[in-house]
């Protein structure tokens, strides 16, 4: 693969526009908008056209057999989330080389779900781990290590160290979001990342783009943030976990009105699509809503003291 001071046009003062925007190899030049990388870095419009062109031309597509990726797929691991139900839900557990989404209004147990998979990610694998180290991106301020703690005694394991492991990224906007993910890379190849939590995913974009006029811009910038979080999963055999907000849908006259926020855009690249709700006293009810694989159901746990449990 071609540096990007080896692609026409490209000299050192632009190659370093285009890194510190994020574009730090041809693969992303060549997956992303000219009229996008002209935003973001100030380049003109002609020349992004002409680098994503030169960049296009780079990128092999691999063709590979329905039976290789079933080779691919036994090295699949899948984490507990405390509960048996939850997990017999999710076939087994929150799995590497896939995203999973739970949506749901405030205080549904959205959080609490990534912070017990934070801890047991770090388990043993006979006890449901994969003893791997966590990357949280925590968007909305809700990351405690007083809590990460507390469940890490639950599972007999070191608070301390549990805390050590989990790297947490707090981006203030969308813009830093984006390019907190595309600089993972780094972290992925050095850092032995199983879990990548992203508590919540539209956050920041809800809030930086307003108004029907941003929407278009912010479904690009959303499909290519969540698109590079599924090539980590599927590179380094990590599994990725976010929450996401929601709204209520005013079309809707019975029934459930809460949807997801992020539109098909994010119902398209979660593998497993759960809707979290509150139920009376620490119960959670848990609706797979879809998946490739699994059928539509419901199933009850608990948010305890201890953490996730049935």
């Amino acid at each position: 693969m071609k540096e990007l001071e080896d692609l026409k046009g490209v000299g050192p003062a632009t190659a370093q526009k285009l890194r510190e925007a994020g574009y730090e190899n041809v693969e992303i030049i060549a997956t992303s908008s000219p009229y996008e990388i002209a935003e973001n870095t100030g380049l003109p419009i002609e020349l992004c056209k002409s680098i994503v062109e030169q960049a296009k031309e780079e990128i092999k597509i691999d063709v590979v057999s329905g039976y290789e990726l079933y080779k691919t797929r036994q090295n699949i691991g899948k984490i507990t989330t405390g509960s048996q139900k939850l997990n017999e839900l999710l076939g087994g557990g929150v799995e590497t080389q896939s995203i999973v989404e739970f949506y749901g209004k405030f205080s549904s147990g959205k959080s609490q779900v990534g912070f017990q998979l934070s801890v047991n990610v770090q388990l043993p694998k006979d006890k449901g781990g994969l003893e791997g180290k966590v990357v949280f991106i925590d968007t909305e301020s809700t990351f405690r290590p007083d809590r990460i703690a507390e469940m890490a005694k639950s599972k007999g394991l070191d608070p301390d160290e549990v805390l050590k492991n989990i790297f947490v990224i707090k981006p203030q906007n969308s813009e830093e979001q984006i390019l907190a993910v595309e600089k993972l890379e780094y972290m992925l190849k050095d850092e032995n990342i199983k879990l990548i939590v992203v508590d919540s995913l539209t956050s920041h974009f809800r809030a930086d783009f307003i108004g029907r006029g941003s929407l278009s811009d912010r479904q690009q910038k959303l499909n290519r943030h969540i698109h590079n979080l599924q090539r980590y999963a599927e590179k380094y055999n990590l599994a990725v976990y976010f929450t996401n907000q929601v709204m209520e849908n005013p079309g809707m006259m019975f029934g459930d009105s809460t949807i997801p926020i992020g539109g098909n855009v994010l119902a398209h690249a979660a593998t497993y699509r759960v809707y979290v709700r509150k139920g009376k006293d620490e119960k959670r009810i848990a609706r797979l809503v879809d998946s490739p694989n699994l059928p539509e159901r419901e199933v009850v746990f608990r948010i305890t003291s201890a953490g996730v449990t049935d």
